[in-house]
Parts: structure tokens; C-alpha cells; sequence
């Protein structure tokens, strides 16, 4: 995410400018910048500060697409934020509190839902820019839906699967979401095969999840280790994201407690510092990982011993 703090005084400044043409040299200039820069939120140590800042930096580039839509590094970044909050701060946050607290879940999930999507479309506009039509066809006919893609293609290729899949994967029960499996697969299978070390294994990363969906709806947790596997090997294990996922899907969904147990106290060793572009998420990650493991006997059932009478 880049620096609110930067748009606001440009954004200022351009309400004062005498010539339309002027302000919107400006105003692509500033979409370039925040399109082009570094994520500043992704290094820093304190979650909650984070939280309080996103909100209104999404908003600032929502003000700028009103008059660049078709800027396609912005559609990205503004696709990106809105997927990260969405899970960082709406779906983990509804995922730790207790399950008795059903209702608020539900409404947390639902607004998660929304926040994915929102970002999916931002996504797809910026695809739809690169490639005409792209959309209709990864509705239609997913598998030949993005034949010239690109490397440069990869992180949009990725983050409208990435936003897309997470929305499907809390919509399990939502079969117009289902439906929109497939597209989500081609658009990671088509990152992959162009950029197997994308984001150092991001892709990988992200397959675990759909990979672990029930088998009857495709999912495979073969698939999963491997993809697993994969991104702990082109990560060097500097992130707990792996371990966090595969023990919250395939280990919880195959009642396995000793992997579950192993993953998470695997993630809990990562030294969040070890890589500073993702020390934030690691910290939210680990977070999460604490809370899975206070709640293993909830989530997994222990065996109980055969009675030998």
C-alpha cells in the first residue's frame, strides 16, 4: 500500500489548479507513483496503525480511478489493498473471535465476501484494459480464456485470482460463487506456468487454499502438500503463510492434530524480521497461528482409544 499521506497534498494542491489539463497530468503522475512504489505498510510492526491507515488510502485511490479508470497499475494496487484488508483486519479478525458469537462471524464473512469482490473487479478492469474481452471469457470458457498472457501479465494473473478465490473460498455455501471456480484456476494456473516464483512462491502459496476445498468440488490435498511444499522451498521458509494455511484447511478438514500442531508451532518460529518487505503480514499470520493452536481441541478431536472389552 503506498502513502496516504503523499496523495492528500497532492490531491490538495490539484483543487487549486487553473487548467483541466494540468490537473490531470498531475493526477496521472500521483497514479503512477502510488501504481509504481513500494508497499510502506508492508514493513511496519504495528498492525493496529495499519488497520486505522488502509481504509483511507483505498479511498484516495478510488478518488483517482474516477479520472484515470483505465490506469492499470492503479486498478492493481487498489485491488491489492482492498484484498490485504480484507483479510488481515475483516476475515481474521471474525475468525478468532469465539464461535459462539456466530452472528457477528456471519456478518464479518459477509462483509469480507464484499471487500474480495470489490477488489476482484478492480482486477478484472485493469485485465479487461490489457486484454480485451478477457472477462466475458473467463466466464464462458475459463481454459482458453487468456491464451497471450504475458509475464508481465503475473500479478494481475494473480491478485484477481487471489482476491476472486478468497471470496469463494468464505462462499462455499453461495452457489454463484462456486460457479467461479474454474476462473479462479485458470487465472493461477496461467501465473504459475508463466511465473512459477512469482512474489517467491506467492502462487504456490495461494494454491493450498483451493487446492484444499472438498474433493468432490475439485480440491485435492495431494495437490495441497505439494503446492505447500513448493512455496516453503521458494520462500526459504521466511513466512509463516504456508504453515498457517495448510494447518487451517487440510489438517483441520482431515482431523490430522499432530500436522496441525507441527505447521503452527513451524510458523510461530519464523523470525518476522527475518524478511522486512513482510514483516507486517507475518505478524498478522503468527497471530492467527496462536489463536489456531489455543483452539485445537475445538477444531480437532482427539482420538479415543478403542475400549479392549
Amino acid at each position: 500500500m503506498r502513502s496516504p499521506a503523499i496523495a492528500l497534498v497532492l490531491l490538495l494542491a490539484l483543487g487549486a489548479a487553473p487548467a483541466c489539463s494540468i490537473k490531470r497530468m498531475a493526477v496521472r503522475s500521483l497514479a503512477d507513483t502510488l501504481a509504481e512504489g513500494g508497499d510502506v505498510f508492508a514493513s511496519d510492526d504495528d498492525p493496529e496503525l495499519v488497520r486505522d491507515a488502509i481504509p483511507f488510502a483505498l479511498k484516495t485511490y478510488e478518488s483517482l480511478l474516477e479520472d484515470l479508470p483505465k490506469h492499470d497499475g492503479l486498478l492493481l494496487a487498489t485491488c491489492q489493498g482492498f484484498t490485504q484488508y480484507a483479510y488481515a483486519f475483516v476475515q481474521t479478525d471474525a475468525d478468532m473471535l469465539d464461535p459462539v458469537e456466530f452472528d457477528r462471524i456471519t456478518q464479518m464473512h459477509d462483509r469480507a465476501v464484499k471487500l474480495y469482490l470489490r477488489g476482484r473487479d478492480y482486477c478484472l478492469r485493469a485485465l479487461e484494459v490489457r486484454h480485451p474481452g478477457v472477462e466475458r471469457r473467463l466466464r464462458d470458457n475459463p481454459l482458453s480464456a487468456i491464451p497471450q498472457a504475458k509475464p508481465a501479465d503475473v500479478p494481475f494473473l494473480y491478485w484477481t485470482g487471489a482476491s476472486w478465490g478468497a471470496a469463494v473460498s468464505l462462499g462455499l455455501d453461495r452457489p454463484a460463487l462456486v460457479a467461479d471456480l474454474p476462473a479462479v484456476r485458470a487465472l493461477m494456473a496461467a501465473a504459475l506456468a508463466l511465473d512459477e516464483d512469482y512474489s517467491r512462491g506467492a502462487i504456490h502459496e495461494a494454491m493450498i487454499s483451493l487446492e484444499a476445498i472438498p474433493e468432490i468440488m475439485g480440491g485435492s490435498p495431494t495437490r495441497a502438500r505439494m503446492h505447500f511444499e513448493r512455496a516453503v522451498e521458494l520462500s526459504e521458509g521466511k513466512t509463516p503463510g504456508p504453515y498457517v494455511t495448510l494447518a487451517a484447511s487440510v489438517s483441520v478438514a482431515e482431523q490430522n492434530r499432530a500436522e496441525f500442531v507441527r505447521l503452527l508451532e513451524q510458523a510461530l518460529a519464523v523470525d518476522p524480521n527475518g524478511e522486512p518487505s513482510w514483516r507486517l503480514a507475518s505478524l498478522i499470520t503468527q497471530k492467527r497461528a496462536r489463536h489456531l493452536l489455543d483452539r485445537v481441541d475445538d477444531l480437532i478431536v482427539e482420538d479415543i482409544p478403542e475400549d479392549p472389552d
